[in-house]
């Protein structure tokens, strides 16, 4: 008499979900470049105007107070021995450029060393000056030919620090609006619902 065989019953088999592709770094800047273009899209009211977006498509470093003061200091020493080689040394030219140096120099500072913009600013218009401020050979004539232009063109001296100083002072007043909502956000995350709450 044959005896049944006993079978082992197969585990069926689950059906696996499809590995989705590897994106790579170019693919997912694109996708969250389109996911923005798709949010602007969707806020019509909210248009940004081109001004904007020409500042926001130049460079942004972040220099500490010394490298924005060094930076401010060579572009007007640059420009200073340009005027002079140029212009012969114009003062109008050379106000003019100092504007948009400070205006720079206040923007380009990280968020901890703000207060050194309106300080850097005045240096280097003082260091711009030495080209074209004139005088004779000697170092003595030199510094009150220095001393005598910064007292002449002290217009543009006050203009230029007032320039960087309230970049810095609206860079200032807006990074501490981001703080209080920071912790204004983190503060109504931790509050959560407990148990007397809920009942």
């Amino acid at each position: 008499m044959e005896q049944p065989r006993t079978r082992t019953p197969r585990h069926q088999q689950r059906p696996q979900t499809p590995l989705l592709p590897s994106v790579g770094p170019a693919e997912a800047a694109a996708a969250s470049g389109a996911a923005r273009v798709y949010r602007a899209a969707a806020r019509p009211g909210r248009a940004v105007p081109p001004v904007i977006l020409a500042l926001r498509r130049l460079p942004n470093p972040r220099l500490t107070g010394l490298g924005s003061g060094l930076f401010a200091a060579a572009t007007m020493l640059v420009l200073g021995g340009l005027d002079w080689l140029l212009l012969d040394g114009s003062p109008l030219v050379y106000g003019l450029l100092f504007l948009p140096v400070s205006a720079v120099t206040a923007l380009w500072v990280r968020p901890a060393d703000l207060v050194t913009a309106p300080i850097v600013v005045p240096i280097a218009f003082a260091i711009g000056m030495v080209p074209i401020a004139g005088g004779a050979s000697g170092l003595g004539s030199r510094i009150m030919a220095v001393v005598t232009a910064l007292a002449v063109h002290a217009g543009w001296l006050y203009g230029g620090t007032l320039v960087a100083g309230l970049i810095a002072t609206v860079r200032k007043v807006r990074l501490m609006g981001r703080r209080r909502q920071a912790l204004a956000a983190g503060a109504t995350r931790g509050r959560r619902p407990g148990k007397q709450d809920a009942l």
